[in-house]
């Protein structure tokens, strides 16, 4: 299976049109046509996109290396995490709700230039952690 051909596998399993899918990610019904046809490339910020969105793993989307999704956190561990960080005793947590209020506010493109942003700030951190241990 092709990256292209997953990409439809993924619209289909979420019952998303082309044009609906491709709000996700910030490309038009045309160019999702043209992709899951194999006739247009997938660019990396395309793929950080869907994975983002969708809960995929870049490898799974890439290459077909399975598991398809990243393990889920139990429940009740992420709803510890969430309350440990929205504590009003932890000082990050006036930090976290501005931000989210802030992003809260913004229209989708702006969400989605800042989604952006973050994807690409956390491949170049990923990047140095890399050489870092080489």
């Amino acid at each position: 299976m092709t990256v292209n051909e997953r990409i439809k596998e993924i619209r289909k399993s979420n019952e998303l049109t082309m044009e609906k899918f491709g709000e996700y990610i910030g490309v038009t019904k045309a160019a999702i046509s043209k992709i899951e046809k194999g006739e247009r490339g997938v660019t990396d910020q395309m793929i950080k996109s869907i994975c983002r969105e969708f809960g995929y793993r870049e490898e799974w989307l890439r290459d077909g290396i399975e598991p398809k999704q990243p393990p889920k956190l139990e429940e009740d561990e992420l709803s510890e995490y969430i309350e440990d960080l929205l504590s009003t005793e932890n000082s990050t947590y006036t930090l976290v709700k501005s931000i989210l209020k802030t992003y809260n506010k913004l229209d989708d493109k702006s969400k989605q230039v800042i989604n952006n942003t973050i994807d690409e700030l956390i491949a170049e951190m990923k990047k140095e952690t890399d050489t870092d241990f080489n």
